[in-house]
């Protein structure tokens, strides 16, 4: 059995947004391929295109990225990755639109309408596409009326340039609003282990609606993927680390929930793949269930 039999995001079953969209559920996310801060190059960008090619190779073809991770480093080293793999028309792309960077750590929602389709059109031709897949509202910008910034997704939904349309950390009745606009795919809200009885009953929700759910942070920047992390018990007795203890319980926790685990290292990011592999009990889902008080 050669590595990529071992070590898949297929392992991880399927999510299917329409019968052109399948993915594998254990996704990538791109913002760690920046520097310190989400802001500025990778120190190596020769390695981010290898870590994303290597995912390529692995069975991901769902990624997910913004234009204000850099602000658009990560996407120069992903549309540089598509460019050379060979059979890029099969990744699939979850980005996002309507935040702009003021410096390392600094993020401001933009909900400008017309900014938004600016952002979308350029990511257009970053990825010589002529089409999002998926396109979230990063934020919230409060500043314009929801109806406007949703608002303007459709219309770009309606006029072909969008394919699924989602908003990112969000509450419940911020969704349920946002359905009122248009038809609403995916959200994505921080969601892992340690962190997610305040969101429990979003992903319920999206369960029921047939809405996907992106839990970003799902290793908490590394945190939950330590030696002395408490998942560390468990992880000895599957023989198998924390980061895929941590992965393998958002997997379980429901079948809508997509993980995005983002790294900048090959060796981490065929550790996080591996979490496919992982069958949780349901006596050891609870106790990680219940890590947060």
């Amino acid at each position: 059995m050669d590595e990529t039999e071992k070590i898949n995001a297929t392992k991880a079953g399927t999510y299917e947004f329409d019968k052109d969209f399948v993915v594998n559920r254990l996704g990538y996310g791109t913002m760690q391929l920046t520097g310190p801060g989400v802001w500025g190059p990778y120190k190596d960008p020769d390695q981010a295109v290898s870590v994303i090619k290597k995912a390529f190779d692995l069975g991901v073809n769902f990624i997910d990225t913004a234009d204000s991770y850099g602000p658009w480093n990560a996407d120069n080293y992903l549309a540089r990755a598509l460019k050379e793999y060979p059979d890029s028309d099969k990744i699939f792309i979850s980005d996002k639109v309507g935040q702009v960077r003021t410096g390392p750590e600094g993020w401001v929602p933009v909900g400008a309408p017309a900014f938004l389709r600016q952002e979308v059109e350029l990511s257009l031709r970053k990825f010589h596409r002529d089409h999002e897949d998926l396109l979230f509202l990063h934020r919230i910008d409060t500043k314009y009326p929801m109806e406007d910034q949703v608002g303007e997704l459709k219309k770009l939904q309606d006029e072909g340039k969008i394919k699924h349309i989602g908003i990112s950390q969000v509450t419940l009745e911020q969704l349920k609003a946002a359905q009122k606009v248009a038809k609403i795919d995916a959200v994505e809200n921080m969601y892992n282990v340690g962190h997610h009885k305040g969101d429990d009953a979003i992903v319920d929700y999206c369960k029921a609606q047939g809405i996907a759910f992106l839990p970003w942070f799902p290793l908490n920047t590394g945190n939950l993927a330590k030696p002395d992390s408490p998942l560390s018990g468990i992880a000895q007795k599957y023989s198998v680390t924390p980061a895929q203890i941590a992965l393998a319980w958002l997997l379980k926790r429901s079948d809508n929930i997509l993980p995005i685990p983002g790294t900048s290292s090959i060796e981490h990011l065929q550790d996080n793949l591996s979490a496919g592999n992982v069958q949780l009990s349901d006596e050891d889902f609870k106790q990680l269930s219940d890590l947060e008080k």
